[in-house]
């Protein structure tokens, strides 16, 4: 009798927690389709409020995406053209395609070897008389060293925007990620820690003045309706998005917990393999894991992703090049960045999602083995 092949193992499942939270998200759906209240209802509100009480802030704007959010808190904080931005060149692209959105400059630092988060101690060399602020990512659910990047910029006048897209609820010496610049961006893309069924987004501040320009950013540069003060954007989180983060925002620290407790389970049984480095968390932070990132070394990284493939464990590479390589950036920006360079040649995202069992863990561990 032939032997069953083992299911395949997805770089990431989203049923399993949709399921578990099926009927309150239904629930969710059906009360603002009955409402007949589609934009810029109730939910949003309810979530902007209840997303700004979770993190400790006085503002939360709702906006379409997590990319938006980037550019609506750029452009809140007066960045625009003729500035420079520093930032992170191992990032999603949508980090400096953001600052260039708004026609700034983005100025690529190089990486801490061990978190794959920006290295403070390169920032300061990289300041110009056209600096207006730090835009630091933390990455994969890591989070930044963000004391001495606070300094920086407290030195230099300089602005702080947080890109908090892959660390929702994430947190650095107790205090929540998001909390530390003048502004911050969150993404609710559906692969993300806190979950849309779509696009989605937030912008955070305590500063009143950058909130009333978010505001207005988001509808068409218009608060009060058909007074338009400034050219923005159509960006508004649809309300049935807003319903069903509603819903998750009350799981999202359980899920988190779930995250970690996955990443100890790798962490323990990948710790003993030869050429793979699991994951570092900084001391003083807590880690959500949005990707349980590995780094394999002595060895061809895509040759072990092929082999995990052939035994049913699906992979992906969180970034194969860094921003600074890519066609929009590589005329303009010409020196090497060799620890994100090296970080694209070597990182490997293992399956993670909040609904990963033992036994799941086990079997990618055993095919690392």
């Amino acid at each position: 009798m032939s032997k069953v092949a083992p299911s395949r193992v997805p770089v990431l499942d989203l049923l399993p927690e949709i399921e578990d939270q099926w009927d309150d998200l239904m629930d969710a759906i059906r009360t603002v389709v009955r409402s007949g209240r589609f934009i810029l209802g109730p939910n949003v509100g309810a979530l902007e409020s209840e997303f700004a009480s979770y993190l400790g802030v006085k503002h939360a704007i709702g906006v379409n995406s997590g990319t938006d959010a980037l550019v609506i808190g750029l452009r809140a904080l007066g960045v625009g053209p003729g500035d420079e931005v520093i930032t992170t060149p191992f990032t999603f692209f949508a980090t400096p395609e953001s600052i260039s959105t708004v026609g700034a400059v983005p100025v690529f630092v190089d990486i801490d070897p061990v978190t794959f988060t920006i290295d403070p101690a390169l920032i300061e060399a990289a300041i110009t008389e056209r600096t207006k602020a730090i835009l630091p990512v933390h990455l994969y659910g890591a989070a930044c060293d963000m004391d001495p990047i606070r300094e920086i910029a407290d030195r230099h006048d300089l602005q702080v925007v947080e890109d908090v897209a892959q660390a929702t609820g994430g947190r650095y010496h107790g205090t929540k990620l998001g909390t530390f610049g003048r502004a911050a961006a969150f993404s609710f893309f559906p692969s993300k820690n806190l979950a849309a069924f779509g696009d989605a987004g937030m912008v955070v501040t305590d500063d009143d003045a950058v909130a009333e320009m978010a505001r207005k950013l988001r509808a068409h540069g218009s608060i009060a309706k058909y007074a338009n003060e400034t050219i923005g954007y159509n960006s508004r989180l649809d309300e049935l998005q807003a319903a069903i983060l509603r819903v998750r925002l009350t799981r999202l620290d359980a899920t988190n917990d779930a995250r970690r407790r996955i990443a100890s389970w790798y962490t323990e049984g990948l710790s003993a393999v030869n050429g793979v480095v699991p994951p570092h968390e900084r001391p003083g932070t807590e880690h959500v894991f949005h990707q349980y990132t590995v780094r394999v070394i002595d060895r061809d990284r895509d040759a072990v992703r092929d082999r995990l493939a052939d035994r049913g464990i699906d992979t992906m590479v969180y970034y194969p090049v860094p921003c600074h390589r890519l066609p929009p950036y590589e005329t303009s920006v010409t020196q090497a960045l060799p620890v994100s360079e090296e970080a694209a040649r070597t990182v490997l995202s293992l399956p993670m999602s909040p609904s990963l069992d033992a036994s799941t863990v086990e079997r990618i561990v055993g095919a690392f083995r």
